[in-house]
């Protein structure tokens, strides 16, 4: 801040992580603009439940990956297991993976050993799969629990499921997203315009990895926070998304 001949009291410290000290900045009404909560479910949720100043959610992450019938397989495993392995504690990491059922006697079996043996032999910690019913019929893994297709893992686990068309696997995104990203693999146009249109989520891929939902990445900077609330941001923000406006008219006795 010196550097660019800004006062260094621009920013400060709040040393104090108690709760006590938490919740007096919640409510510090005329003293704080805006709250970015940065962390788990559960400080989110202490925050929106509780802060009297204004916050933008940066909700969890439940992503969403739908392969489709059209969907190029082998490009499919790549943005998988990126999209899953390679940082599966972040935010933007794939917790559900949603595969067409006319593909899924072909795909998952690859799917299984490219998540699971393939990965072990390249010396990379495999992933497991928690699978519903349809797809435990077709290769091994844990049975999904009620609760798997609603939970961030943040870990090496990937709840799969089966679905019979983009539309299904529309409504199964709308009923458990958090809003924050989802893909849809395909090689039929028509299905990625619906997907895209459909579903709402701050940010919507098509045949790409959701890992890319960084502020950094969309070229915005230094990023604040994935906002998964519509007002005032929405996905990911960099400074200029939270400046707000000021109007300034300059008139010669003009009145209305």
């Amino acid at each position: 801040l010196e550097t660019a001949d800004l006062s260094a009291d621009l920013i400060s410290l709040v040393e104090d992580t108690t709760r006590a000290s938490a919740t007096e900045l919640m409510t510090a009404v005329g003293y704080v603009d805006l709250l970015i909560p940065r962390g788990g479910a559960g400080l989110i949720r202490a925050v929106t439940e509780n802060a009297k100043v204004p916050c933008i959610q940066t909700g969890t992450g439940i992503c969403h990956i739908y392969v489709d019938d059209t969907a190029d397989q082998d490009k499919a495993l790549d943005i998988i297991e990126n999209a899953k392995a390679s940082r599966p504690s972040v935010c933007n990491a794939e917790e559900v993976c949603l595969v067409h059922s006319s593909i899924a006697a072909e795909f998952l079996p690859r799917l299984a050993r490219r998540l699971g043996p393939d990965r072990a032999e390249r010396g990379l910690h495999p992933v497991e799969l928690r699978l519903d019913e349809r797809a435990a019929k077709l290769i091994p893994g844990t049975p999904a629990g009620p609760k798997d297709f609603d939970t961030e893992f943040l870990d090496y686990i990937l709840a799969v499921k089966l679905v019979d068309s983009v539309e299904e696997a529309v409504g199964h995104i709308a009923e458990h997203s958090t809003g924050h990203s989802e893909a849809i693999l395909t090689r039929t146009d028509a299905h990625a315009a619906l997907f895209t249109a459909a579903v709402d989520s701050a940010a919507v891929y098509v045949n790409c990895s959701t890992r890319f939902t960084d502020g950094g990445e969309f070229g915005l900077g230094c990023e604040m926070g994935i906002s998964t609330q519509k007002l005032h941001a929405r996905g990911p923000m960099g400074l200029a998304e939270l400046c707000s406006y000021k109007y300034i008219i300059r008139g010669d006795g003009q009145i209305r």
